[in-house]
């Protein structure tokens, strides 16, 4: 009989042609290979049923390694109770006070600064820019993360003043013989557009998502009760080309988001469109709007109370429809709210909790008692940030931890 050659790497009687330490190497190696794939396995199939799917997977392996590291850059600016912040490119922070505005670059360090005079100071973003002015003032600045984009002082008091995503941006102010002027201006911080109201005061404006058509909030009485009126105007022709009416209440904020416009106001969301449609409305059925974010990818989140003070209530994400995604109850203070893209961000007094649209945690960052302001989450949504502030020597230190990264 022929003698049998073949090798079998299971059998260890199969000739001393292969050394015995070779070939339990390549055993151990099967094995931790098996073994690898069926945790692999395990861990798709947990993150598969966690509601987030593989991008789940992918941020908690970002995140998980972020932790390990503790990477964080540390942002050192004036404690002011008027500070108002805003991210501009891929990372630079923005802060203005009612003395100055400061542009602090992705490594913390200053990139720019003025000192400014403002009673009422607000601060946007949109497009990877900011854009500060002074509610009531004429004073306006646009930042990009290089510095000023443009500068201006109004010929009236400035009223808003709205970024799209694009970077295109809506200017309200009062001009005297008028009741309201709104300035359009183009990516390249050129005016493009502009009109005056007459009949009814302009409270509020922005440009669609698309850049074609301008939105503005207009406000009216009847019976003794304000009426907000939304004017659609297609940005190459001079007349309104739609206009309708906004349900129950005062229009506080408004943005665009694809075709369709919406409002926040102090009973209701409402949804439109170009077309001048009312599409469809969130009621907030007798609860107190505490705050809100118009930053999400196809949602808005409110928090709502039940009272009119005090921290029982809940957080509501509502889609593009006006229709309710998910509700979760809240029985502790909220200090911020902040929605970008697919995620959210809510700091408690203790901690920022990471949520996605359908208010299920994803990540939590517990920090110091000094906690006070805001979560903000990059446009990508692939960072969220934490503000933890502690006073030393005067100063205030603002620790931003990444929660998730590229």
């Amino acid at each position: 009989m022929a003698e049998n050659t073949t090798k079998d790497i299971w059998n260890d009687d199969d000739g001393a042609k292969e050394p015995p330490k070779k070939r339990h190497m390549l055993r151990k190696l099967l094995l931790f290979l098996l073994v690898l794939i069926a945790v692999l396995g395990l861990v798709l199939v947990a993150a598969w049923r966690d509601g987030t799917g593989f991008d789940a997977l992918r941020r908690y392996f970002a995140y998980g390694t972020e932790a390990v590291g503790g990477e964080k850059t540390v942002y050192r600016y004036d404690t002011d109770n008027t500070n108002r912040f805003a991210r501009v490119g891929t990372g630079s922070l923005v802060i203005l006070s009612d003395t100055s505005l400061r542009l602090l670059g992705p490594d913390g360090g200053e990139v720019w600064s003025a000192n400014v005079k403002m009673n009422a100071p607000a601060l946007g973003q949109g497009g990877g820019l900011a854009v500060a002015y002074d509610i009531g003032g004429t004073a306006l600045y646009v930042l990009d993360e290089t510095g000023p984009r443009l500068e201006l002082t109004s010929d009236g008091p400035l009223v808003s003043a709205n970024l799209n995503s694009s970077g295109m941006l809506a200017v309200t102010t009062q001009i005297s013989g008028t009741k309201g002027h709104v300035d359009v201006y183009g990516a390249d911080m050129q005016v493009l557009f502009a009109f005056n109201a007459h009949r009814r005061f302009v409270a509020d404006a922005c440009v669609t998502e698309d850049g074609g058509y301008l939105a503005a909030v207009t406000m009216g009485q009847a019976d003794s009760v304000f009426i907000s009126n939304l004017v659609i105007y297609d940005l190459t022709q001079e007349d309104p080309v739609a206009d309708y009416s906004v349900p129950d209440g005062l229009v506080t904020a408004m943005t665009g988001r694809g075709d369709r416009i919406l409002t926040v106001t102090d009973t209701c969301l409402a949804v439109g469109n170009t077309a001048g449609k009312l599409l469809g409305t969130y009621s907030y059925n007798g609860e107190y709007l505490r705050e809100y974010d118009l930053g999400g990818e196809d949602y808005t989140v409110l928090q709502l109370n039940r009272y009119q003070s005090g921290s029982v209530g809940r957080l509501v994400t509502v889609d593009d429809d006006g229709e309710e995604i998910a509700s979760l109850d809240v029985a502790e203070e909220v200090r911020d709210v902040s929605a970008c893209g697919r995620y959210l961000s809510v700091l408690y007094a203790d901690r920022l909790v990471v949520y996605n649209r359908q208010l299920q945690a994803y990540a939590t960052l517990h920090g110091p008692e000094h906690t006070r302001e805001g979560g903000w989450l990059r446009s990508d949504d692939r960072c969220g940030f934490r503000r933890t502030v502690s006073a030393i020597k005067g100063r205030i230190y603002s620790d931003v931890y990444k929660l998730f990264s590229r």
